[in-house]
């Protein structure tokens, strides 16, 4: 078992390494969250936006589904459903609240959904994912915290 959250935490690093290098980059960016901003910006450029958009939503997506439950299984912690799952990786504080991670969620669904005509809705929900990048790295960075502490037993 803890073999295989090794390897889920080998994927995850990936998708937190790309999402840090495109943070960085966008941040560089500047305040690029108008509309005629945005709609100025040259093709490579949106697309690291897309890219990160993908990124986040990925590693978000594989720390809720893929390494939380396992981590609580490697800790002796039962846990069938997700929502029990979220409860004690909170009380465990890997995250800071439930609340904030379902609004990460959220967010990050709405931009799967989101069309051209709702552009400044999904500038702001952009912008919500770049703010966020130090939430879901913490998130990251205190789930391999937690492992550690359990991997060599």
């Amino acid at each position: 078992m803890k073999e295989i959250l090794e390897k889920r935490f080998k994927k995850a690093k990936k998708h937190y390494k790309a999402l840090k290098d495109y943070h960085s980059y966008i941040k560089k960016m500047g305040d690029i969250y108008s509309p005629y901003i945005f709609t100025s910006l040259l093709i490579e450029e949106k697309a690291i936006l897309e890219a990160y958009l993908k990124r986040f939503a990925s590693l978000q997506d594989y720390l809720g589904a893929k390494i939380f439950p396992l981590l609580l299984e490697v800790a002796g912690i039962s846990a069938n459903k997700m929502s029990e799952v979220l409860y004690y990786i909170e009380k465990e504080e890997i995250i800071d609240s439930l609340d904030n991670w379902i609004e990460l969620r959220v967010i990050r669904n709405e931009l799967e959904h989101d069309y051209p005509e709702e552009i400044e809705e999904a500038l702001k929900d952009l912008k919500f994912c770049v703010d966020n990048f130090e939430k879901l790295e913490k998130y990251y960075l205190n789930a391999l915290k937690f492992f550690e502490k359990y991997k060599w037993d």
